[in-house]
C-alpha cells in the first residue's frame, strides 16, 4: 500500500507542477516533451491550473508522512 501512496502521490506534484507551468507561463512541460500544445487559453483555465498546481505544492509536505507511516507499520509488537 505504501508504494501505491507514494506513486500517486508522485504523480499528484508532477501533474500539478505541469499545470502550473501551463497556468502562469503557458508552458505545458508534458506537450514540450511529447509535442503538442497547450489546448486552452481562457483566463478561467488558468486559474484553475494555478490552483491545482499550488495544491500539488502543498502535498509534497506529505511525502514524508507517507514513509513515516510505514516504518512505523513494519516494526512487530
Amino acid at each position: 500500500m505504501k508504494a501505491l501512496n507514494s506513486i500517486a502521490l508522485i504523480l499528484l506534484i508532477i501533474g500539478g507542477v505541469n499545470w502550473l507551468l501551463v497556468g502562469l507561463f503557458q508552458f505545458d512541460l508534458v506537450a514540450a516533451i511529447f509535442g503538442g500544445e497547450v489546448g486552452t487559453k481562457s483566463a478561467f483555465s488558468r486559474i484553475i491550473y494555478v490552483i491545482v498546481g499550488l495544491c500539488a505544492l502543498y502535498a509534497l509536505r506529505f511525502l514524508p508522512m507517507v514513509n513515516h507511516d510505514h516504518r512505523h507499520s513494519d516494526v512487530r509488537r
